[in-house]
């Protein structure tokens, strides 16, 4: 339901076999993500969830999160939630990603060492650098100093001559 940039959601029973805007069994209640009040967002008819589950209804994976946040558990949710993280387990158990989070996850820490390694490079380059220029300046100075200094000696031959 809603329209572009507007979501809203209905939570209805519905037989499995129908479309998904099919006929609907019963109205269960809605999920406004705009919505700025809390208790106004999720507006659910718990009894009714309850029964519905009671006598064999499987919510999707969607809606047994909303209704997670009210207090009702799905077993079906609570066995795909175990399921998943056994997988996830295991795959990190052999160093496989488990799914795309964890390999964005993995790229910026590899991004994150990347730009440390080429920040300690420059570093130690502009450090070189430096230092090569502090010897440079030096050199350039004592060679200044020096003739400095043999400009400002006067030669003594010239002195015992006059």
């Amino acid at each position: 339901m809603g329209r572009r940039h507007r979501p809203f959601f209905r939570l209805n029973a519905i037989e499995s076999r129908n479309p998904r805007d099919g006929r609907i069994l019963e109205k269960l209640g809605h999920y406004d993500p705009i919505e700025k009040d809390p208790a106004k967002q999720i507006v659910l008819n718990k009894e009714r969830i309850e029964y519905w589950i009671s006598i064999g209804a499987v919510p999707s994976d969607t809606v047994a999160e909303l209704i997670s946040k009210i207090g009702i558990v799905s077993k079906h949710y609570q066995e795909s939630r175990d399921r998943k993280k056994r997988a996830r387990l295991v795959a990190s158990k052999k160093g496989v990603m488990y799914d795309n989070t964890q390999r964005t996850q993995a790229k910026k820490i590899v991004e994150k060492a990347e730009a440390a390694a080429k920040a300690q490079a420059d570093a130690a380059e502009a450090a070189v650098k430096a230092e090569a220029t502090a010897k440079a300046e030096a050199a350039a100075k004592a060679e200044a100093d020096a003739k400095a200094q043999a400009e400002a000696k006067p030669e003594p031959e010239a002195e015992k001559t006059a």
